[in-house]
This record gives structure tokens, C-alpha cells and sequence, in this order.
């Protein structure tokens, strides 16, 4: 294989994606014929979703809810009709539409599917689990940023995006962190600390580090502008604290990107949650917290619940 692609680096992006793309569709209709089932890798989407379905379903339906073009479904939906899989009806209200759903042929092979998919299934996260153990959630936050924020405007933005990095801690950054979040804190806390405060803020390598737990700092044109915390609460569950953002360099994205550093580090650590801490007066991070697949939840024992907490949040990894 040529490797002209691959020294393009991040240009050949999208190519890349459909080699792997295409790779994984190839195999997939080997383990379909190997097993004696007429069925392509490339009609899942669309036949899993009309399986799935309570009534049936138009081609801008399928569009919508796989995220793919509205002619790649339909010519899908072609392919999945010439072999009896679908069947299609008038739509009653709309004659420009019509309404698709599975054939009597299309329901009994999905028995012979269902069987398949567990172990393809297995086979995949193996094969993605070499890329990292939080490909899944890595790929994820790609197709929602690509759809947020399309590449043709990130480009413009590339100047400030580009240049933002996230570092684990080292001696260089500690005094950072006191100057981001101890400054932010005692604004809040109206210059009394709490006694945890007045310790972590000080001695985060001490506080976190020593307890299994990681610091992550953001950069911009390196310039420190954000921190985080993440502290360790037992062998299978951690906690992020003290995320801070400078003012001047919000809306990038940064805390996002700190927040991210710290699920994949717990994936890493093959942690099963991670716990957070916050304010009611602060709505636009619990907007993100929610986002980010966070929910509403007691606090565990092994966290020790700070005086100003009032919400308390969790994301099963």
C-alpha cells in the first residue's frame, strides 16, 4: 500500500476515514456470506432502524435519524427492495413520500441477524480498542463537533483552535493552578476558603498526584488559561475538580477539551465513574455537564461533599 496518504497527515483526514470505512464494509459482507446470509454490511443502518421501528418509515425519516444523505438512503432502500427485504406503500397523506418497512422476508432474516451481530459486534470494539479504549467516545465527540462546527467554519477559526493544547501536570504549571482556580474560588467563597480549598489550591501535586488522581492544563498561544483536577475517590471511580477557565479565553471550546481529557484519562485508568461537584449558579455548566453524557445523582461515600456543593453529577463510563 502506498503511503502517500498517510504522510499527509491530518489533510488526508476524510480519505482515510473511508479506507477504514471501506475495509470494515468489505469484511463485513464476508462475515454475512460466510455465514450463508444474503446481506451487505452496507444496509445496516437503514435495516436496523426500520427492525427497530414502530410504524414505518420515509426516506427523509431514515436520512434524519442515520445522518446520512438522503440519496445514499434511497438507493439503500433500492438495493433492500430488489432482494424482498422492505416493502414499500403510498404514504396517506403525503403522495411525494412513501412509507417503508420490513417484509415478511425482511423479519424472518432478521432472526438469522440477530445471532451475527453480538460477535461482529465484539469483533469491532476488538479492532477499535487498538486505536484506544475510548474510541467510541472519541469518535463521538468528532461527529458532533464536525456537525456543530462543519471544518469549511473551522477554518477560520483556526488561528485561536489550533493553538489551544491541554498538558498533564508538570512543576513548571503548579503555580497556575492556585493563580486560575484559587483566584475564581475565593471570588465565590468571598475570600474564605474552604479547608480542602486552602490545601488543593496550594499543594495540587500532593493533593492529586500522590493520590493516584492527574492535573491537566489548558494552553493558549501558551499562555496557561485553564485547569482541572482529577482526583482520584477509589481503584474504580474519579472526580474532577477545580475546572477553571480565564475569562478572556472562553467560548473556545477549552473547557470541553479539559473535561475530555479527563474521560479519556479515566477510560484509560479503566475507571467505571466519574463523579463532579457543582453550584446552581452556574447553568451554562451544567448545560455542558449534560451534554457530555453527565446526570444528576447522590454522592457516593468515598466523596467528600464540599459546603457550597448543591448539585452532584455523574458519568458511567
Amino acid at each position: 500500500m502506498s503511503d502517500n496518504i498517510t504522510k499527509l497527515g491530518y489533510l488526508a483526514g476524510a480519505t482515510r476515514f473511508r479506507r477504514i470505512s471501506e475495509k470494515l464494509y468489505i469484511d463485513g459482507d464476508k462475515i454475512y456470506k460466510d455465514s450463508g446470509i444474503a446481506f451487505k454490511a452496507s444496509w445496516f443502518s437503514v435495516f436496523y432502524i426500520l427492525a427497530t421501528a414502530d410504524k414505518p418509515k420515509t426516506v427523509l425519516d431514515l436520512a434524519d435519524e442515520i445522518g446520512f444523505s438522503h440519496i445514499t438512503v434511497k438507493n439503500v432502500v433500492r438495493e433492500l427492495q430488489i432482494n424482498g427485504l422492505v416493502k414499500i406503500k403510498p404514504h396517506p397523506t403525503d403522495k411525494r413520500s412513501k412509507h417503508i418497512g420490513l417484509s415478511t422476508k425482511g423479519e424472518k432474516l432478521l432472526e438469522q441477524l440477530q445471532k451475527i451481530w453480538l460477535p461482529f459486534a465484539g469483533a469491532l470494539k476488538h479492532l477499535l480498542d487498538t486505536g484506544h479504549p475510548d474510541f467510541l467516545n472519541i469518535i463521538n465527540r468528532i461527529d458532533k463537533e464536525s456537525s456543530k462546527n462543519p471544518i469549511n467554519e473551522k477554518v477560520k477559526q483556526l488561528a485561536d483552535i489550533t493553538q489551544v493544547k491541554v498538558l498533564d501536570y508538570k512543576p513548571s504549571l503548579k503555580k497556575y493552578f492556585y493563580e486560575l482556580a484559587g483566584n475564581w474560588l475565593l471570588g465565590v467563597l468571598k475570600g474564605t476558603l474552604e479547608e480542602e480549598d486552602k490545601f488543593t489550591l496550594r499543594n495540587p501535586d500532593k493533593a492529586y498526584l500522590e493520590a493516584g488522581g492527574f492535573l491537566f492544563f489548558a494552553l493558549l498561544k501558551n499562555k496557561v488559561v485553564g485547569c482541572v483536577a482529577l482526583k482520584r475517590l477509589d481503584e474504580n471511580t474519579f472526580e474532577f475538580a477545580k475546572l477553571f477557565i480565564d475569562p478572556a479565553a472562553r467560548n473556545l471550546g477549552i473547557a470541553t477539551k479539559l473535561i475530555e481529557r479527563c474521560i479519556t484519562r479515566c477510560k484509560e485508568n479503566e475507571a467505571t465513574q466519574l463523579w463532579l461537584q457543582t453550584t446552581m449558579s452556574m447553568p451554562e455548566g451544567h448545560k455542558l455537564y449534560y451534554k457530555l453524557g453527565f446526570n444528576d445523582k447522590k454522592a457516593p461515600k468515598q466523596m467528600t461533599v464540599l459546603k457550597r456543593t448543591e448539585k452532584i453529577m455523574v458519568l458511567n463510563l
